[in-house]
């Protein structure tokens, strides 16, 4: 204890590393990032590939397939998922674990090679998967003419926002656009004697510019000769002239030209209205969500007061993540400062020392800037998972400080000069002390083998944890024993004050139990019959992956069919809206299409006052009633975005196997059993999602005696669909695309077969040399590393993911599939059954890791054994607390009892670490364990309160991170509670029974006993 008595000599060194800790932590605090989610890049990476109207089968042949075994083959890549639907490829890769920098290089270039080897694909994306965001505020102008909006959003909102400091860039979707439509006359085209082809070659050679060469001019000065016949206006395109056999025509003779408003490019609709400018706004990397949020709030409001801003239309917020992370770390510091003052006003109460009270008070906000500190230099930003780490750090981090400051007040009491009090007390708890910091923070260790996006979220959770533990002990060990010298008064320094009455009854009760090995054994007896009893309430208790965040304000994914038109997708998105807008609490809803078969929907509840309903409640509401339109229009799930791990359906079942039509088969049967199950709902299959084709059968006889080729045949059909983009040119100064087309469209059958096909002998209608044939085929192909599989999908309902699960399990297990088929579950159900192996792992892990730190710090194999008895009563209290709240138990509250196993041992370490000095003076097991349990249940109930008041501002949480902290904070509170009472009982008792009375300390105390007789 030399360095203690060093620290204690030199206070003003201490004083002053203080007042250094409080500076840089104040100068961190304002220094950190602050989001609402951590930027972290997972274990997976994506490829998109757009196609454009190619068929679901030949996407699957062409591209997916290829691909996929390309990809398999790079090393690194671990497996793959992939979806083929009209037109588009996605595929999800697995990689090792921290190479998905390096691999990704490796992908997109595999990627880029695959594209251009085919004509079809019209571009890709690749890029890892995690949750960092391009943008992070998001705004609309909407409820007025199209034409003002845009050039309000174009030439005001847009350079004024990208001139603010803090704003990366501005990104305007939906701004009205114009394009140039050349529609041809067919009948006029036809006399004109022109094929559409040479017509559309003639007006791209009219709309070019190009340096043809140089020149000398007069002042021998060289200069380049530029050709430039652009096009400008729709009377320049009329205008051009195309050459016939017979003399030249003007284009105007044969076509119609005009300048139309391009569609809406926004995928946005806000109210079921598209008519807006959806505005994303991205941030610097030096500013933080807050500051760019407060930046462009000032901004508009400058433009709001310079009447930029026409009546006719408005500009507002649709999403800012800076107003969840402000509500984030106010409450969380809401929290922090109640679970302080909660601390302190247990410490008061216990101590009955205002000074006492003072110097562990100051210990709190020192740990806490300290902890900052360090979390600023490991440059991790305030997020919802560090904010909650440190929330829970705030109970735990005053146990040290107690148990110190405890026993040196227990040393002055007894009647030991300041100095002397202090060393002697340190040294006797500094053994427990450091011992339950290591196994609080060894348990935290294997977290890091729960791999993907799940273990990263929980590693830096620990981290923000195991600093704020540890810089606690460094606290603890400084500035209490500085401040406890000269500052810490005791007024009563009588050394046989009476006992009280609770230490009495203890004391008796603590006597019987370790009396006899029987009364010891009926203990344990007792409380493993409570442990065993308590499993049995694990079934009721709620369970999910990952908790909802409750800001008012919910994602919505609406999984739609595929091939879905345009159509009939807005006559959805209308019907969504008139539903949402019925519901109590909705204030707006926008809803983003992502083209490929999925509508997110983001919906604003009211706030403050407004408030009428529990966002729980109209978060059922909203999902109530977008289910029910599943039976009436083309939904196929509806699920929040935060309700899995993966964005997956929560229930998915995956059926492999060679044959389709058996696949099928046993899909159909499946289906009508998964149906049976209370609480499933919107059941569907990958197999039933087919689309009618008309394929084209050629009538080669025909078409010989036509003389035209197959080429000739397919040329002819793609002209008949005209639609094709041949150029840019400027109009007014805004570059507008220049599109070809058909005045009259050929829409049915009928109109296609009567079209008649030019021949070297006349004209022949097109139904003489096709003929078309009514295929169905599949809308979507689903692979597992490249072989095909269907899946069954559902939506839950009404009930909890374990509940389902376990369901769903039994159903399997009873099913009877041929051979050479398998059925095993997917998506949420598989991601939680995972989690439940991974944190059982996880849990033996620590647990043995714990009792490799005991084991080496008692120097003993029995004695940590003897400590982990506490363990299952914790579990006990866990399960106890769950059930009475309903709290759901989720990847939160797992790491909350990985959590509580460090934090319980530490009343126990106290009690056997005691018992273990008071023998090495000569008592017997006996009276050991009675004076260890008397001189320690003072700071084991103080450590155990102020942890749990501490935390109890989380349990009782609300607002954006109450439903992250409360589950957690629960299990916390309610194991520990319930561990501490039974660690008094259930330590001594095991103990006990493990321990036998050797001879020479029966010898020893009774010499010890004469000794005092002789003495007195």
């Amino acid at each position: 204890m030399n360095m203690v008595k060093f620290l204690v000599q030199k206070k003003i060194l201490i004083g002053l590393l203080a007042v250094l800790v409080v500076m840089i932590g104040s100068f961190s605090v304002l220094k950190l990032d602050k989001e609402l989610m951590p930027p972290l890049d997972f274990d997976a990476a994506y490829v998109s590939i757009n196609a454009g109207d190619v068929s679901t089968i030949e996407i699957e042949r062409t591209i997916t397939t290829p691909l996929e075994k390309e990809l398999l083959a790079i090393k690194g890549v671990e497996d793959t998922q992939s979806t083929t639907t009209v037109g588009n490829s996605s595929i999800q890769l697995s990689l090792t674990q921290g190479q998905g920098d390096e691999l990704i290089k490796e992908v997109e270039s595999v990627v880029q090679a695959k594209t251009t080897e085919i004509s079809s694909i019209k571009d890709f994306e690749t890029g890892l998967i995690g949750t960092s965001q391009s943008y992070d505020f998001y705004m609309v102008v909407s409820g007025g003419d199209m034409d003002e909006m845009s050039t309000f959003a174009k030439d005001t909102l847009e350079p004024r926002l990208e001139d603010l400091p803090e704003v990366r860039d501005v990104a305007l979707m939906g701004t009205l656009e114009h394009e140039a439509v050349i529609e041809f006359d067919r009948e006029a085209v036809v006399e004109s004697g022109l094929d559409i082809s040479q017509i559309i070659t003639m007006i791209q050679q009219s709309n070019t510019e190009a340096t043809v060469g140089s020149i000398t001019t007069k002042e021998e000065s060289s200069s380049s000769l530029r050709w430039q016949t652009t096009l400008t206006s729709s009377k320049d395109i009329e205008d051009v002239k195309l050459a016939t056999s017979t003399g030249f025509i003007e284009l105007g003779d044969i076509a119609t030209v005009s300048i139309q408003p391009l569609e809406s490019s926004s995928s946005v609709w806000k109210d079921g209205n598209k008519d807006l400018v959806f505005v994303q706004i991205g941030r610097t990397s030096d500013a933080t969500q807050i500051e760019m949020a407060q930046s462009v709030r000032e901004e508009v409001q400058r433009i709001r007061d310079e009447n930029l801003i026409n009546s006719s239309y408005e500009l507002d917020e649709m999403v800012s993540q800076a107003d969840y992370v402000q509500d984030s770390i106010d409450g969380v510091t809401t929290n922090i400062l109640i679970g302080s003052v909660i601390a302190i006003v247990i410490l008061l109460l216990f101590l009955r020392n205002i000074r006492a009270t003072i110097i562990v008070g100051l210990s709190i906000p020192t740990s806490v800037l300290l902890t900052v500190t360090v979390m600023w230099l490991f440059d991790y930003s305030l997020n919802i998972l560090t904010l909650i780490g440190l929330g829970l750090g705030i109970g735990m981090m005053v146990d040290s400080s107690i148990v110190i400051l405890e026993s040196i007040y227990q040393k002055k009491e007894q009647g030991l000069k300041n100095l002397e009090a202090v060393i002697t007390g340190t040294k006797e708890v500094a053994t427990a002390v450091i011992a339950s910091m290591l196994t609080t923070i060894v348990v935290f260790l294997p977290i890091g083998m729960l791999g993907g996006e799940m273990g990263q979220f929980m590693i830096m959770l620990s981290i923000v944890v195991a600093i704020t533990l540890i810089s606690s002990v460094i606290v603890s060990f400084s500035l209490i024993p500085a401040l406890s010298e000269k500052f810490l008064k005791v007024k009563d320094t009588n050394h046989n004050k009476p006992e009280g009455k609770l230490l009495r009854k203890y004391g008796n009760i603590i006597n019987w139990v370790v009396k006899k090995k029987r009364n010891s054994l009926a203990v344990i007896g007792l409380f493993l019959l409570i442990f065993v009893s308590s499993l049995f309430l694990i079934t009721k208790i709620p369970m999910t992956i990952m908790p909802d965040v409750f800001n008012r304000y919910a994602e919505i994914m609406v999984n739609v069919e595929t091939g879905l038109s345009k159509p009939d997708k807005e006559a959805l998105i209308k019907k969504i809206n008139q539903e949402l807008s019925k519901i109590e609490d909705v204030e707006t809803n926008y809803v983003m299409d992502d083209n490929v078969g999925m509508l997110y929907s983001v919906i604003n509840m009211t706030t403050g006052n407004d408030i009428i309903k529990e966002q729980e409640e109209v978060n059922e509401e909203i999902f109530r009633t977008l289910r029910a339109l599943q039976d009436d229009y083309p939904i196929k799930s509806v699920q929040g975005t935060m309700s899995g791990g993966d964005g997956g359906y929560p229930v998915q079942v995956n059926i492999e196997g060679e044959n389709f039509e058996q696949l099928s088969t046993l899909g159909e049967d499946f289906m009508e059993d998964l149906s049976n199950i209370d609480g499933i709902v919107g059941i569907s299959s990958s197999i039933d999602r087919t689309s009618p084709e008309q394929q084209i059968e050629l009538n080669q006889t025909e078409i010989e005696k036509a003389n035209l080729s197959q080429l000739q045949m397919k040329q002819y059909l793609e002209q008949t669909f005209l639609n094709l983009p041949i150029g840019e040119m400027t109009v007014a100064e805004e570059t507008v695309p220049l599109l070809v087309k058909w005045d009259d469209k050929i829409e049915t059958t009928d109109e296609l077969l009567t079209m008649k096909v030019p021949t070297q002998t006349g004209e022949t209608a097109l139904g003489n040399l096709i003929s078309l044939k009514t295929v169905e085929t599949p809308n979507e192909i689903t692979h597992v590393d490249g072989e095909r599989y269907i899946s069954i999908s559902a939506d839950i309902d009404g009930k909890d993911l374990g509940s389902i699960n376990r369901e769903v399990q039994q159903l399997i297990k009873k099913y009877d599939s041929p051979n050479g088929y398998t059925i095993s579950v997917a998506g949420d159900l598989e991601q939680q059954q995972q989690l439940i192996q991974d944190m059982i792992i996880v849990l033996a892990i620590a647990i043995f890791l714990v009792y490799f730190v005991m084991a080496v710090q008692f120097n003993h194999l029995i004695h940590p054994i003897i400590v982990m008895s506490v363990i299952p009563m914790t579990i006990v209290g866990v399960i106890l607390g769950l059930f009475l709240t309903q709290q759901e138990l989720s990847a939160m509250t797992g790491m909350g009892v990985i959590m509580l196993i460090g934090i319980v041992l530490n009343n126990a370490i106290l009690l056997i670490d005691r018992t273990n000095q008071l023998r090495n003076q000569g008592y017997l097991v006996d009276r050991a364990l009675i004076i260890a349990g008397k001189d320690r249940i003072r700071p084991i109930f103080m450590t155990t309160l102020t942890t749990a008041g501490g935390m109890l501002p989380l349990a009782l949480a609300s607002g954006t991170t109450g439903n992250y902290q409360a589950p957690m904070a629960t299990a916390i509170i309610s194991g520990l509670l319930f561990a501490t009472f039974i660690t008094l009982l259930l330590i001594p008792a095991v103990y006990r029974l493990f321990t036998k009375k050797d001879k020479q300390q029966i010898e020893q105390y009774e010499n010890n006993s004469v000794l005092q007789k002789k003495t007195v």
